[in-house]
């Protein structure tokens, strides 16, 4: 059992939780207990006073005194625990022998006291009367103690009593902890060894929540959510590492069919030319998956843009057509341009993310149709919006869109012009500026844009 075991750690709670108790009740008990048996021995003392007071009082002559003294010798031999003293100026009236230490000793305040003599082991509980003169006797001091022992063991008893109560409950309860403990964490191992059998490829599976305490409901609730958000990332990573595969493998095996028919026989150098511009064409083509990939690659890392410069949007379109001249051309499509916002904007991230905007509408715009940017700044944000005419996307696929290598078309008819990372590059791009992607569809107008900080 590891030494972090929350069994082991509640089991430990239970026990300094019963220590607790136990020494708060334990004392309690005792300082009542202590108390009222403290007063026990002063209460036999008043009792035992109180029957010899009216014959102490009563008479004074010699002969009286002899029948007391009497009585006192009996009352100790009946009694052990029981001391008497008479001390008095007159020695006919004494009783006792009281040394020099018993009169210093009497001499003090009337009323109950504690004795130390040497062969007692606990102190005497002593209580000192003054007897007034009385005919032919002089004032007395009278001394009635108990021995304490008795008491004092009684105590001593108690309190192992006490503490081997307390640490036999302080076991028992660390023992019945333990045991509650591993019976209230069933549900949690249960769930634990379900979470185990949860792996790739097997992410399907969810924890059964009918079973499970309220406590743990949330707790699986939670968890069944992670598990579905890492399912469906295990299968976007699924169909990316295909598309990649896909990706890479027309171009390579372009480059190797080229080549090795190249090699077959001799060809002339015009031939050659052509195989090389072929491969050139191939080639770069990987490149620039390669490079999205990378970028795409930095981007989740949680990469940001830095390098930040206010400029214009409306002129920053205006210049990426100008790039994009030869390509509107051959398309025959023309791109108006309306609003404006000035933005804190990575410039070249800006113009890739255009680029690939206007580059996705003018792949699916007919000849003659117009696209339009719009640029409209509301609400502490900018948006770009470029639209196109074109066929309805249905709404199943909207959100996916901006997903990497995903297309509408399963059949990867334009896979030679386009390798599927354009629009993932814009949300990336977005994303590092702290804005969003967005896409509409609706009335025959495509809609495709981001939105960027104000």
């Amino acid at each position: 059992m590891s030494r972090n075991s929350i069994a082991l750690r509640l089991s430990g709670l239970f026990t300094l939780v019963a220590l607790l108790v136990f020494l708060l009740i334990g004392g309690a008990l005792y300082q009542q207990v202590d108390k009222g048996l403290g007063l026990l021995p002063e209460a036999e003392l008043d009792a035992r006073y109180s029957v010899l007071e009216s014959a102490l009082t009563r008479f004074g002559n010699p002969e009286h005194w002899a029948k007391i003294h009497n009585k006192l010798k009996l009352l100790s031999e009946e009694d052990k625990r029981i001391r008497f003293w008479v001390v008095s100026s007159d020695p006919a009236y004494e009783y006792g022998d009281p040394d020099q230490r018993l009169r210093r000793f009497a001499q003090g305040p009337v009323g109950m006291r504690d004795l130390t003599l040497p062969e007692y082991r606990h102190p005497l509980k002593v209580l000192v009367s003054q007897l007034p003169a009385k005919e032919q006797r002089p004032p007395l001091r009278f001394l009635i103690a108990i021995d304490t022992e008795a008491v004092y063991e009684t105590q001593h008893q108690l309190l192992i009593a006490l503490i081997s109560l307390a640490i036999i409950g302080v076991l028992l309860a660390s023992a019945l902890g333990y045991w509650v403990a591993r019976i209230g964490l069933k549900p949690l191992i249960r769930l634990s060894e379900e979470a185990q059998r949860l792996a790739p490829p097997r992410l399907s599976g969810r924890l059964q929540l009918s079973s499970l305490p309220p406590e743990l409901t949330q707790f699986a609730n939670s968890f069944n959510s992670t598990l579905e958000r890492v399912e469906q990332a295990y299968s976007r990573l699924e169909s990316f590492n295909a598309d990649v595969a896909h990706e890479l493998r027309s171009p390579l095996t372009n480059l190797i069919g080229q080549t090795q028919v190249a090699l077959t026989r001799g060809r002339s150098a015009e031939h050659y030319f052509e195989v090389l511009q072929s491969n050139l064409e191939e080639l770069e083509r990987l490149r620039s998956i390669i490079n999205d990939m990378l970028f795409l690659a930095s981007a989740d890392q949680g990469s940001k843009a830095t390098k930040l410069t206010s400029t214009s949007l409306a002129g920053e379109v205006a210049t990426t057509l100008d790039y994009l001249d030869f390509i509107l051309e051959d398309a025959q499509v023309k791109v108006e341009v309306s609003g404006d916002a000035l933005v804190r904007i990575e410039i070249a991230h800006l113009r890739r993310a255009l680029i690939n905007l206007l580059s996705n509408a003018v792949q699916h715009t007919r000849p003659g149709q117009v696209i339009r940017v719009e640029i409209d700044a509301r609400e502490g944000q900018v948006a770009i919006a470029v639209s196109n005419p074109g066929q309805a996307i249905s709404s199943e696929h909207l959100p996916r869109l901006f997903e990497r290598f995903y297309r509408v078309d399963a059949s990867r008819s334009n896979s030679g012009a386009n390798h599927g990372l354009g629009l993932a590059i814009v949300k990336a791009i977005a994303l590092m500026h702290g804005g969003d992607v967005f896409v509409r569809s609706d009335k025959g107008i495509n809609t495709f844009g981001l939105y960027l900080p104000a």
